[in-house]
């Protein structure tokens, strides 16, 4: 990493935040997948490795890297100085040098000893998987949330850089006469001045969460169930928020897409309401930095009545993938398990890419999970399955609501309207000079509406039917 820059900010890699960046390679320095004591990897690590490469080259070509080639080069052990042996370091400075490199992206987490010894080795700028992630996150932040959040784990990334031997980090500046002494090393200055930005940023950003905080209230009063999608990066979130809520937000076949957090209105089959909250996507390994600094974002997800778990079915890793949105998950605190996974509503997109005949047998494979984990196949390309996976959201939430039989005077227009918008019309009936409605309310307004109207417990009304039959 460069130097802190004294003006409020840390200066970002030049090779990955220039757009015009030459010639980059990405390695895959991943550990073999043995057996027993040392037997060769197994096929299914094989294309393993394939998939994370991939992601890997994927992730640089974000932020418009000139990726000219991804090398997996499995290794047996972590060298602690390199990360890489010495024969490995060798073959790749070959590589940098025939193929006039600019960049090596490593597609793991380097300490800063190991990045220096790199760069030292192939005379090339180096970056880790923590730091390409962090330059992904810098473009894509549009508002200023998402720029300080970005900044804080920026900075809290690069403080751990400066043990790096930078000329200018050797100088001392003493103080004034004689009696000085030799004063604060320049490392001890960079040090002092990113925590003291840190230090800003972080009281910064209770501010956002407070307003966050008061915001969450208001829809409270309201009140609107909170539905939040998560997933893997590129699994199709935004694309399956603009079919859910008619909205334009950006989707783009490319990681991390969509970064700043939106929420919109969702209009659900029987008239019912709820704010979606689409949010950033997951990805392997991600930074600790970064869930860190997206805590205050990723509230929606904390506070949410459901959580909508999308993922690229018709990727190849997608049951890895699984795995890594659920440990995310976990870092925040939610327990995918908790409650016999109630909250979570599985959501398999892209099924558009199969053709018919490998849809039935997906199908075959949901209809056999238990009741109370099921799983939706949709595209949200071209609206295939939506209008059963917003029926599920509606079921789901209406557990906790009540349903209620009303008789209403066909002249209470006041009461009439006040039930169409505070409460879910699930039948409308009229007898007489009565309407018999069936309505569904939040536990917060059941009250209000069994003293205002002639309201009965929908169980309790059906009971009482039957009787009189």
């Amino acid at each position: 990493m460069e130097p802190f820059n004294r003006e409020g900010g840390a200066d970002r890699p030049r090779s990955a935040g220039s757009s015009n960046t030459g010639r980059v390679i990405v390695i895959g320095p991943y550990l073999r997948a043995r057996r027993g004591d040392g037997d060769a990897q197994t096929d299914s690590s094989v294309r393993d490795y394939e998939a994370r490469i991939e992601e890997a080259a994927g992730l640089a070509r974000a932020i418009d890297l000139a990726v000219v080639e991804a090398v997996v080069a499995p290794i047996s052990q972590i060298r602690p100085a390199t990360y890489l042996g010495k024969g490995k370091v060798e073959e790749i400075t070959g590589l940098v040098a025939g193929n006039h490199v600019e960049l090596v992206v490593m597609d793991c987490a380097l300490s800063p000893i190991q990045q220096r010894n790199l760069e030292k080795a192939w005379t090339t700028k180096v970056l880790d998987r923590t730091g390409l992630i962090l330059e992904i996150f810098g473009r894509r932040a549009k508002t200023k949330e998402g720029a300080l959040q970005v900044e804080l784990a920026h900075l809290n990334y690069q403080r751990s850089r400066l043990v790096r031997s930078w000329t200018h980090l050797e100088r001392q500046r003493g103080g004034f006469g004689f009696m000085g002494g030799p004063g604060e090393t320049q490392i001890e200055a960079d040090r002092r001045l990113i925590s003291e930005r840190i230090t800003k940023l972080e009281g910064e950003l209770k501010k956002v969460q407070a307003t966050r905080r008061l915001h969450r209230a208001g829809r409270q009063r309201v009140p609107y169930r909170v539905v939040a999608l998560v997933g893997y990066t590129n699994a199709g979130k935004s694309t399956l928020f603009n079919r859910l809520t008619r909205a334009d937000v950006q989707a783009a076949d490319m990681l991390f897409a969509t970064l700043d957090p939106t929420l919109r209105a969702l209009h659900l089959p029987y008239g019912g309401k709820a704010m979606l909250s689409d949010t950033v996507g997951f990805i392997s390994n991600l930074p600790t930095q970064l869930v860190a600094a997206f805590r205050a974002t990723l509230e929606e997800v904390l506070e949410a009545d459901i959580i909508l778990h999308v993922r690229d079915i018709s990727h190849e890793d997608a049951e890895a993938q699984e795995r890594d949105v659920e440990a995310v998950l976990r870092q925040l605190g939610i327990d995918p398990d908790a409650d016999g996974g109630q909250r979570i509503i599985e959501v398999w997109n892209k099924i558009d890419r199969f053709d018919a005949e490998e849809r039935d047998n997906l199908r075959n494979i949901a209809a056999r999970r238990p009741p109370e984990r099921p799983c939706f196949l949709v595209s949200a390309a071209t609206g295939e399955g939506i209008d059963e996976l917003l029926t599920a959201i509606e079921d789901r939430l209406a557990k906790k609501r009540m349903t209620l039989n009303l008789s209403i005077d066909a002249s209470d227009g006041a009461g009439i309207s006040w039930l169409h918008r505070n409460a879910e019309v699930l039948n409308k009936e009229l007898h007489g000079e009565r309407f018999d409605m069936t309505v569904r309310v939040d536990e917060t307004k059941r009250d209000i509406v069994m003293s205002r109207f002639d309201a009965v417990p929908h169980q309790a009304a059906t009971e009482r039917q039957r009787v009189r039959r």
